[in-house]
């Protein structure tokens, strides 16, 4: 899920969950949580680069919402795949205005 932020807020920002559904322990979730956070942390640097060439303001939220405790390759697999795609898709938009 993404918005446009102000323009008064930080090109990129970013918020992250897992849910109790799945995870009753806040052990598992705050370990999902901290996946997560490492591997945008390790991506998200084309994106913010694009955002700030553009002079837009995005906030992302990522929600984990799989059954079991995932492993790092996957979480930074799949966390590259959603950065490109919303990159992507902020290109897009960009060329349509």
């Amino acid at each position: 899920m993404y918005f446009e932020a102000a323009n008064d807020q930080p090109p990129l920002q970013a918020g992250f969950t897992a849910g109790t559904k799945h995870f009753k322990r806040a052990v598992k979730r705050n370990r999902i949580k901290r996946l997560l956070r490492e591997t945008y942390r390790l991506n998200k640097h084309s994106l913010k680069t694009s955002l700030e060439e553009r002079n837009m303001h995005l906030a992302v939220f990522f929600m984990f919402t799989g059954k079991e405790l995932p492993e790092y390759p996957l979480v930074l697999e799949k966390m590259k795949m959603a950065l490109e795609k919303l990159e992507r898709l902020i290109l897009e938009k960009d060329a349509n205005d």
